[in-house]
């Protein structure tokens, strides 16, 4: 990726990805996720996304990724605070603006509202019209500034592709390597969650909440993919980063001979995909 940022213009995908992986440390960081000091949940973000980078790489799908990311640092600043509005509206402001690139992402919506309320437990009739607030906001300057330009038929166009559906589990335009590639972050997903569901008597109360909406957020991104295969490319963006912060808790906690295996086990495959998207990719320069 880093190769082509002159030639086709990758830049801008690039610096959205570092940006991300950054918020990936800060994510972790400011929250404690995993007990002890460990740069796990980078590292499993930037495993996984490397092995997934599709063969023509555009904005939308990093820019979507970024969005969960900027959600999931704000609205975890606003646990237990039924004031917080301010969070809620940058919360939403950011899911907003990367429906901006992929209106699908608005689905989400009523499930993060009810995250809001049964794991972060700041659900208000003020924080819930703040997040009103936060996701009209991007559109109303860039509708305004297209009225003004006398395009409004773009956005018009642009939230009636929410309402454009595919088959439902229609994998047949998915490659060999992109499912394999799919099932592997399912798989390190479930490992994730089940490990965490067994040990998190070992965290604290808050802790547990969050990895509950990361397991939350896993399970109904997996369904999303499995409903509309068509958009798997953003989904995975966005499955990636649950999946990575699940696998990370896994790999950093864990440490009987089992686990061990596992976790080379998990390094080889990953290393395979990366390598064979690597190859794939190099074909079509």
């Amino acid at each position: 990726m880093a190769s082509g940022l002159l030639q086709q213009a990758l830049w801008i995908p690039f610096a959205t990805f570092i940006v991300s992986t950054y918020l990936m440390v800060e994510l972790n960081n400011q929250n404690a996720l995993i007990r002890i000091y460990s740069r796990m949940v980078a590292c499993s973000f930037l495993v996984l996304t490397c092995m997934t980078l599709p063969t023509k790489i555009s904005i939308e799908p990093f820019a979507v990724q970024l969005s969960f990311i900027a959600f999931y640092i704000i609205i975890l600043n606003a646990y237990q605070r039924k004031s917080s509005s301010g969070c809620n509206f940058f919360a939403f402001t950011a899911i907003s603006i990367g429906s901006v690139f992929w209106v699908q992402e608005l689905f989400f919506v009523p499930l993060l509202w009810i995250i809001v309320a049964t794991n972060i437990l700041a659900f208000s009739a003020k924080n819930f019209f703040a997040s009103l607030l936060g996701l009209i906001t991007p559109y109303w300057f860039i509708g305004g500034y297209l009225l003004y330009q006398d395009k409004l038929d773009i956005i018009i166009n642009h939230f009636t592709q929410i309402t454009q559906f595919g088959k439902i589990a229609d994998f047949s335009s998915f490659t060999s390597l992109q499912f394999s590639q799919f099932i592997f972050i399912i798989l390190l997903g479930i490992i994730g969650s089940v490990h965490f569901i067994r040990n998190s008597y070992k965290d604290k109360i808050r802790i547990r909440m969050i990895y509950e909406l990361f397991i939350t957020m896993f399970g109904c991104t997996t369904l999303y993919i499995i409903l509309q295969p068509q958009h798997a490319l953003n989904l995975l963006m966005i499955l990636i980063v649950n999946t990575a912060l699940l696998i990370a808790h896994f790999i950093s906690l864990t440490k009987t001979k089992i686990t061990n295996i596992v976790f080379f086990v998990i390094t080889i495959i990953a290393l395979f995909l990366t390598l064979t998207n690597i190859w794939i990719a190099s074909l079509h320069f």
